[in-house]
């Protein structure tokens, strides 16, 4: 009975609780016309940017208009179900935060590939600088976003290396001079 219950509210998964986190079930019942697998993997997509998003403790507009456009573009997604699974993916992030997150990420590294990862990293970093600064909070989960993914410090620093204009420890050191 306590198992249905939680069922319903969506605290937990229906199938493979081992890898499915509570934080990505919700997601995935708003995307009921996939297949259960391509629900999941955008779920935790989504989750993953609303972490990023949420690092600072705010997700701007700018950013909430990222993610939507992501989630839209990765999921073929009609504009609406992309506005829910986001506001969902931000909802989840607020409630369970740091007791998913690493949950999430391995939920994602065993859907994906390599190459989804690395592209998912891009997507993290677009959704960061979405306000056109990368904060210190955000670059902290992007770092360990990496790590959690499989990637090591090496290959997250030659992505990050890309957004370095962005990132606002850069920003000052700029102004230092």
């Amino acid at each position: 009975m306590k198992k249905a219950i939680l069922e319903l509210l969506g605290l937990t998964s229906r199938e493979n609780e081992a890898t499915q986190s509570s934080a990505v079930g919700k997601i995935v019942a708003a995307l009921d016309t996939l297949d259960e697998e391509r629900a999941r993997f955008i779920a935790a997509f989504a989750y993953l940017l609303g972490r990023v998003a949420n690092a600072d403790l705010s997700i701007s507009a700018e950013e909430t208009r990222k993610m939507e456009d992501l989630i839209a573009e990765l999921g073929s997604l009609p504009d609406k179900q992309a506005k829910l699974v986001v506001e969902l993916a931000k909802e989840q992030n607020r409630l369970f935060g740091a007791t998913q997150s690493f949950q999430v990420a391995r939920e994602f590294r065993e859907l994906s590939s390599r190459d989804e990862r690395r592209q998912m990293l891009h997507y993290l970093f677009a959704v960061s600088t979405a306000d056109e600064t990368i904060s210190g909070e955000e670059e902290r989960q992007l770092s360990q976003i990496a790590e959690e993914m499989g990637f090591s410090h090496r290959e997250y620093i030659g992505i990050r290396s890309r957004y370095n204009e962005q990132r606002s420890v850069v920003r000052h050191m700029h102004r230092g001079k």
